[in-house]
């Protein structure tokens, strides 16, 4: 680092009071209780309702279960990162504390290079996505149970054989759908966990230490693997790692400091996209308009079996709710839920990679890859607030009716204008000046703005 980056730096960060620290350390030994009691309440809200089938109780219990899951636990989750990182993830996530459990009793092997590859978690996001679309997630507790009983069972396999030493979390850091969204959004929180005595090198790979997420301490520059553990953190001593205050988004303004990365970017553009179409397609005519074309071909062709229910394991099939989804809406909401993914995908990377060849016409340092997978972390905060509108909006309906509307168009104004700000510094500190990084952030801004309007039938409702 350099010793200007390192001024810049300084100035952006404090440590918070030793006595913060001490009171994280004093509550740490609590958290196995925490964890049962999360454990507890979240095995009572996803199986009650399917163990009480039709009864009362399942009823009321699978109306606590969307409200809870969707209305609060989604949406303010996603509020959280912004000021504590990944604190759920290490504090209250019951899957994550379940998967460490089984870690201490497993085979403790080394973890595979399929479950390193940093695609993992954005494959295991997009198809949790998909399922939960298909099979109604929002609506009925047994797609609540089947998505996150999956899910959970998944934590606990890997938990049981991956993971070298003692307390390791491979699930957390390498295939956690949720764990991915919050880790490249913790890069715009205000509170991180800094080494005392950092070593030079950068970020690195470390089976053998504290770090439940397998996280070399001394060299630690990011907050995407971090759960704000606090395991490293004690105030009497020299070394280990301290809270720090930052400056919302100092990370990403900063991030080629960071270790950035292309398989977060590229979440960025594929997240997006994907809770894009699983949101555009309840609401859009043109979707219907596909499906009653598709339809009629179907009927003329005489591919009779796609008009058939298809298992209930794999789409929403509740006749008592008159809802059954068919073979032909499966195909075509998981093919448009891909489609838009993959078109705002083209149309986000074409605008950054205008605006990394730009900046290098101009005068930004390092080459076009690098540039262009800095600068499209601009892209974070209307990702953001993208994906609290596709997968949290219920949490808007909390708000009075008439106010929603004006509550979303400045959440998405406040985010694209924000992003081109983080656009702006990252070129910045690119070796930019002024005047030139604001017309290479002129594409991202754009690209901000094109989120935004696709997302307006969300704000319009």
């Amino acid at each position: 680092m350099t010793c200007q980056n390192a001024i810049l730096g300084a100035r952006s960060t404090r440590r918070l009071p030793p006595r913060i620290e001490a009171v994280a350390v004093a509550l740490r030994p609590y958290l196995p209780i925490v964890h049962l009691c999360m454990f507890v309440g979240f095995f009572v809200l996803i199986v009650g309702p399917a163990l009480l089938p039709g009864s009362e109780i399942a009823q009321q219990l699978g109306d606590l279960a969307r409200f809870l899951i969707w209305t609060l636990w989604f949406p303010l989750v996603f509020i959280s990162v912004l000021l504590t990182g990944r604190s759920w993830c290490g504090l209250l996530c019951p899957m994550g504390a379940a998967s460490e459990w089984m870690n201490r009793i497993g085979r403790k092997r080394p973890v595979p290079g399929w479950l390193r590859w940093g695609g993992t978690p954005i494959v295991s996001f997009l198809l949790v996505t998909t399922l939960g679309q298909t099979l109604g997630v929002r609506d009925y507790a047994s797609a609540i149970l089947e998505v996150f009983g999956l899910t959970f069972l998944a934590a606990l396999v890997i938990g049981y054989f991956y993971g070298q030493g003692q307390k390791k979390r491979a699930w957390c850091r390498h295939a956690c759908p949720i764990g991915l969204l919050l880790g490249v959004f913790s890069r715009l929180s205000m509170v991180d966990l800094a080494p005392k005595r950092p070593k030079a090198g950068g970020d690195a790979y470390d089976t053998r230490g504290l770090c439940p997420t397998m996280i070399d301490l001394r060299r630690k520059t990011e907050s995407r693997h971090c759960v704000m553990c606090a395991r490293c953190v004690n105030p009497d001593k020299k070394g280990g790692l301290a809270l720090q205050f930052r400056n919302p988004g100092a990370e990403i303004a900063d991030i080629r400091n960071h270790h950035p990365s292309s398989f977060e970017v590229w979440f960025l553009f594929l997240g997006t996209g994907i809770a894009l179409g699983g949101f555009l397609w309840l609401v859009l005519p043109l979707y219907q308009n596909l499906r009653q074309a598709t339809v009629n071909w179907v009927i003329e062709h005489g591919y009779l079996w796609l008009g058939n229910p298809g298992p209930a394991w794999l789409m929403s099939v509740h006749p008592d709710a008159r809802e059954v989804f068919t073979w032909i809406d499966f195909f075509l909401i998981s093919g448009w839920m891909i489609g838009v993914m993959l078109a705002l995908t083209v149309v986000l990377a074409a605008l950054q990679a205008t605006g990394a060849w730009l900046a290098g016409r101009l005068g930004a340092h390092g080459r076009f890859g690098e540039r262009f997978v800095a600068l499209s972390y601009q892209v974070a905060p209307p990702a953001m607030i993208s994906l609290l509108l596709g997968l949290g909006i219920d949490l808007f309906g909390l708000v009075p009716q008439a106010a929603a509307a004006s509550v979303k168009v400045v959440a998405l104004g406040a985010a694209v204008i924000w992003g081109g700000w983080l656009g702006w510094q990252i070129l910045k500190n690119l070796g930019l000046p002024g005047a030139r990084a604001a017309v290479a952030t002129l594409p991202g801004l754009i690209g901000g703005l094109a989120v935004a309007s696709a997302w307006w039938p969300a704000i319009v409702g």
